[in-house]
């Protein structure tokens, strides 16, 4: 088969289309024709550092949607030419290639009228937003959110995913996206490189501040947005937790959430990790009803991948960029 190789911890620049042998699923795994992957910026972080429990030369790529091709020992719930997604396991190899193993346990069934690209657009950023909204925030209780990078992959699904639930949506974007982020569904954007955030926030809700963060930015922006939020609030924080000490014991009784999609692999907890499979069902069905966009801007080739992974390390993608494989 064709695949996508990196030899070398940080060479995923340089990463070329290669031929190795098709892989095997094991007891309880599946092998998957991969028709599309999603471009996430977890590919050329984790590839410029490495992972202790890669083998050379490894394959990038998280976020598959492909066919059944064949399906290993003792599964039953699947069978082959069922269409599926999944969220792959970051220490083992990818989908960047035209056939990619995976857990049977955590795939989630594409519905009819969605296409491959489409759901390959979803795992990674789509599955953070919606545990970080679902599994993490008391919804019931809450009425406004401010959501950090509206434009990008996790706050635009987060966007989506708040104001399909009903709730006041404030997020942050440069100039140019506003109009986008506003189409996704916010209430408020706010421009965070000419604009005071915590001044826009307190006029929005009148002095009070808001229920929620959602922050997939940096360790920096949650740290300054404790400031914003109103008594009894919730921080979900995705790209580094905020300095706590900034929030005195006894004052605004924050909540603290730290977001794990990926660990799930790991974890040895069953659930945990066939949540996976049911974020996905739950996000594609939304996806189905027309309820939420992939917010796929753009398709490439396995070739362009690594062209495309380097304009996305540079912070100023739109949207999601998925490579039609098949």
């Amino acid at each position: 088969m064709k695949a996508l190789l990196i030899h070398e911890k940080g060479l995923w620049k340089e990463m070329k289309v290669e031929e190795i042998v098709i892989p095997k699923p094991s007891a309880g795994e599946l092998l998957i024709e991969v028709h599309a992957v999603g471009l996430n910026p977890v590919d050329y972080k984790t590839a410029t550092g490495g992972n202790p429990n890669w083998t050379y030369p490894h394959i990038l790529g998280l976020d598959v949607a492909g066919v059944v091709a064949e399906v290993g020992e003792g599964v039953t719930s699947w069978a082959k030419g069922d269409r599926v997604v999944y969220h792959g396991d970051l220490t083992k190899k990818g989908g960047f290639a035209e056939y990619a193993v995976t857990t049977a346990h955590t795939v989630s069934r594409i519905p009819d009228q969605v296409t491959f690209e489409d759901a390959a657009a979803l795992p990674t950023a789509g599955y953070t937003a919606y545990q970080s909204l679902f599994r993490k925030l008391p919804m019931n209780h809450i009425d406004t959110l401010l959501i950090h990078g509206g434009a990008g992959g996790v706050g635009g699904f987060a966007v989506q995913l708040a104001k399909w639930a009903g709730k006041t949506v404030i997020s942050t974007a440069s100039r140019h996206n506003h109009e986008y982020v506003q189409s996704l569904g916010a209430d408020y954007v706010i421009d965070y490189r000419e604009e005071d955030v915590k001044a826009q926030v307190m006029e929005v809700t009148n002095g009070r501040g808001v229920d929620a963060v959602i922050d997939a930015v940096s360790r920096q922006s949650a740290t300054d947005s404790l400031e914003m939020l109103a008594f009894l609030g919730h921080i979900v924080h995705i790209s580094g937790a905020p300095d706590y000490t900034q929030v005195k014991p006894f004052t605004k009784a924050i909540s603290f959430h730290e977001i794990a999609l990926g660990p799930a692999h790991q974890s040895g907890d069953r659930k945990a990790q066939e949540d996976l499979g049911v974020m996905g069902n739950e996000m594609l069905a939304l996806l189905a009803e027309g309820k939420i966009s992939s917010m796929l801007k753009e398709v490439v080739t396995l070739e362009q991948v690594p062209e495309a992974l380097s304009r996305l390390s540079e912070r100023h993608v739109k949207g999601k960029i998925v490579a039609k494989i098949k």
